[in-house]
């Protein structure tokens, strides 16, 4: 039985904006403690984890969910029970082996990232899409969610399995046509005017891409920086972050639920 003074915690949590528990630590993690930590084990013998969110009505579509550079922290399973709130079985991936980095240790994130082994990602991803696809509370359709490191990884598990809908925010997208051909779903991008690196060069390059490879695409552009849409950093939008949710949900809703 849940104590009172917890449920009292997350029946406010329910009332508040997005936003609002994405900023407060204390709310990120009480919200977050609502998932529960499945795993699986890859083809190769990979043990991996993710945290679950299911929806009140089931069988529901399903979205495997890309941390950011951090890895997967309070913020991320806090969009997994958002997105189970909006009628999803959500999974929130760990591609870090359970690590993750504070906040504000930017060259702690960097390694992270870097030691990823793409392969090893890959099969991870892969796994747990099958795994989504095929659960009992879903309705076999399935789409990918992914900000900045986790928006790339979004686009290259989309190649390698088939993937209902794809959503980037920020995320590297610089992949050749002949790659793009095996998307089985339409994609949504996410982009700032302001990203030094994730900018109109490398998605005008996935634009034409896209086109080559005769795959829907659909861009939106904010007068924003990187990472906009996430509420603990400082480069946080928060018009831009509540109109790119807008569009996601709308996407998703049209793609996998209708």
């Amino acid at each position: 039985m849940v104590p009172l003074q917890r449920r009292s915690l997350l029946a406010g949590i329910a009332s508040l904006p997005l936003a609002t528990v994405l900023a407060d630590p204390r709310l990120a993690r009480a919200a977050a403690e609502e998932t529960q930590t499945v795993t699986i084990t890859t083809p190769s013998g990979h043990k991996v984890s993710g945290a679950l969110a299911l929806p009140e009505a089931k069988p529901a579509p399903t979205v495997l969910l890309i941390h950011e550079w951090w890895g997967l922290n309070d913020q991320i399973k806090t969009m997994a029970v958002e997105f189970a709130k909006q009628g999803y079985v959500a999974l929130a991936v760990d591609l870090y082996g359970g690590k993750v980095a504070m906040a504000d240790d930017r060259d702690a994130a960097k390694a992270l990232m870097s030691s990823v082994d793409g392969s090893v990602a890959t099969e991870t991803l892969t796994a747990w899409a099958e795994w989504l696809r095929t659960h009992e509370s879903s309705t076999g359709k399935l789409g990918m969610v992914g900000w900045c490191f986790g928006g790339g990884w979004s686009l290259n598990a989309s190649i390698a399995t088939p993937v209902d809908a794809t959503v980037i925010y920020y995320g590297r997208v610089n992949r050749a046509s002949e790659d793009l051909v095996n998307l089985k779903g339409p994609v949504l991008g996410h982009f700032a005017t302001r990203d030094g690196f994730i900018n109109s060069d490398m998605v005008g390059e996935f634009e034409k891409m896209m086109a080559e490879a005769k795959k829907s695409l659909e861009v939106h552009w904010y007068v924003a920086d990187h990472a906009f849409a996430n509420p603990t950093g400082s480069r946080y939008d928060e018009e831009d972050a509540a109109l790119a949710w807008t569009r996601t949900l709308t996407f998703l809703a049209r793609n996998l639920k209708g």
